[in-house]
C-alpha cells in the first residue's frame, strides 16, 4: 500500500512538472503572452488530465506554432484573435466565441485588436506530458 501511494505521488509530481514546464517554455518565448493555469484535475478517463488556463494577449502579443498532446476548448473573453490552424484558413474568433483544436494538431494565435485579449482554455491531455510544446 504505501509502494502504490509513493508512486501515485511521483507519478503526480512528473506529470504537475511536465505540465509548469510546457506553459513556461511557451510563456518564455512569447512577449506579449501570458498564460496561467488556473487548474489541473485528474478525470475519470484514465491517463488524462484537464487543465484550465487564462491566456493573456497584450496589443501585437502572440503564442507561436505550438501543439498540445490532447484536445484544447477555449472561449475568447475579451477582444479577438487570429487563428491560425495548419491545414485551414487563419480565422479571427471574437470575444463570446469559441473554438476547437485536435490533439497534436499545429497552431498559433495573435492578438488581432489594439486592446488586451483575453482567452480561457480547457485542455484535456495526457498526464505526464508538457501541456504545450513549441515546434518550429
Amino acid at each position: 500500500m504505501k509502494k502504490t501511494k509513493l508512486t501515485f505521488a511521483a507519478t503526480v509530481t512528473v506529470a504537475a512538472a511536465a505540465a509548469i514546464w510546457g506553459v513556461q517554455a511557451l510563456n518564455a518565448q512569447q512577449p506579449g503572452f501570458k498564460r496561467v493555469e488556473v487548474q489541473d484535475r485528474d478525470l475519470s478517463i484514465p491517463g488524462r488530465h484537464a487543465v484550465q488556463a487564462r491566456a493573456e494577449f497584450e496589443p501585437g502579443g502572440a503564442v507561436g506554432r505550438h501543439t498540445h498532446p490532447g484536445e484544447e476548448l477555449s472561449i475568447v473573453l475579451e477582444g479577438a484573435l487570429v487563428l491560425e490552424v495548419d491545414g485551414q484558413p487563419a480565422r479571427t474568433v471574437k470575444a463570446g466565441e469559441s473554438f476547437f483544436i485536435s490533439a497534436g494538431v499545429v497552431h498559433a494565435g495573435r492578438n488581432a485588436g489594439k486592446g488586451k485579449a483575453v482567452v480561457f482554455a480547457t485542455y484535456i491531455v495526457e498526464k505526464g506530458k508538457p501541456v504545450a510544446t513549441p515546434v518550429k
